[in-house]
């Protein structure tokens, strides 16, 4: 199907030049917060997942991320030395951990194009929550190099993947990453995943509204009864470059509704609080669901918003705290620990940021009229450079 014809805009805004410092009251020894494993934000939300971008760079030019009009070979990237290292990346992980933090995710850009990217899963899954217990340690990828890197990184630590493909079709899925790259390898990439032991794995489909919906069914089909758990993600207003309309977004309920018919779904529980996706299992011949089969998740985040309960930070690769996937400033982790902030001091700002948060973007935007909740898209930050 073709792409919307409407003229898109596209919004140059560098994000990574707006930074927040870290809160002045939290370096002074009298309103020093230290670690309590406890820690909530102003709307009483825990921490609990960490999100680590550990590049800016990524390999694909999907429309719906780092569209090529953008970010094309003119494109400035950060330079080696403003990056977290990997001794960086651990000492601030540490800190979240000691705070509540359970599950660390590796994000990018393209988190497989990292260089020696093992060493740093091997550091985090060496930490452990003041509970004595091994994090939940993860990573997303479009699965360009996940073939070859999948064995080396279980063998570091890494306990899952999430795969990023938008359709079975090469045609579709061409157009989607635009650099002409085969859906055959990302198969591949997921059978070395599991050949590894990295699992579950999941896969997540963006679904944007003519151009890739027709491929919902095929994508059900072929992961069902595989041990691979499949999830519809709806196209989010996220960023400044994407070109985002209401009209692109085909809801949940949608999707959930067309694989229905086709393929009987019951809705299951939810494996824990603040979930992101919801969970539908497949229907065996008993009319129970059949686990032999699987399941699907939709993550409704334009039309259900669930900020309610939304417990994740997000890390950028040269160590800005994000707050929400739509913020539009983050705060400077970076220049604290290079300054020679001890941890205490760095636990403290983790502290005063995470209390003062009240991020709840998807659920202001819901209570607008179509389209308007695109209005400050402007100032938010890419996908890109904090992950998904």
């Amino acid at each position: 199907m073709a792409e919307n014809s409407t003229p898109r805009i596209v919004h140059l805004v560098d994000q990574r030049t707006r930074r927040l410092p870290a809160p002045a009251a939290a370096l002074e020894p009298v309103t020093r917060i230290l670690p309590s494993g406890q820690l909530r934000d102003s709307l009483h939300r825990p921490l609990h997942d960490l999100r680590i971008s550990v590049t800016d760079r990524c390999n694909f030019r999907c429309s719906y991320c780092m569209p090529k009009e953008v970010f094309d070979k003119d494109y400035v990237y950060l330079p080696q030395s403003e990056l977290l290292s990997f001794e960086e990346i651990s000492r601030i992980a540490t800190q979240f951990v000691a705070h509540g933090v359970e599950k660390i995710r590796l994000t990018g850009g393209e988190p497989l194009l990292r260089k020696n990217l093992e060493v740093l899963v091997a550091q985090l899954a060496a930490l452990r929550t003041p509970q004595g217990k091994p994090l939940d340690l993860t990573l997303t990828t479009n699965g360009a190099l996940l073939a070859r890197k999948a064995a080396s990184l279980r063998a570091a630590g890494l306990q899952r993947v999430t795969v990023s493909l938008d359709g079975l079709d090469d045609a579709v899925f061409k157009r989607m990453n635009d650099v002409d790259f085969p859906v055959s390898d990302v198969l591949q990439g997921i059978a070395a995943a599991q050949a590894a032991g990295l699992g579950p794995i999941k896969v997540n489909m963006v679904v944007k509204r003519g151009t890739n919906e027709h491929e919902i069914l095929p994508m059900a089909r072929h992961f069902q009864g595989s041990g691979v758990v499949l999830r519809f993600i709806e196209y989010m207003d996220v960023g400044a470059t994407n070109g985002w309309r209401m009209d692109d977004v085909l809801p949940s309920s949608a999707v959930v509704a067309r694989i229905q018919a086709a393929m009987p779904l019951v809705a299951l529980h939810a494996t824990q609080a603040g979930e992101t996706a919801q969970r539908w299992g497949y229907v065996g011949a008993n009319g129970q669901h059949d686990p032999s089969l699987g399941e699907i998740g939709v993550i409704s985040s334009v039309t259900q918003a669930f900020c309610g309960d939304c417990s994740r930070a997000r890390l950028s690769t040269e160590g800005q705290l994000y707050l929400c996937l739509f913020a539009s400033q983050g705060y400077d982790l970076r220049s604290l620990v290079r300054a020679g902030a001890d941890d205490a001091d760095l636990a403290s700002a983790i502290a005063h940021i995470w209390r003062g948060r009240e991020d709840r973007y998807s659920a202001l935007r819901a209570a607008l009229p179509p389209d308007q909740g695109a209005g400050t898209s402007a100032q938010r930050v890419e996908m890109s450079y904090i992950g998904g």
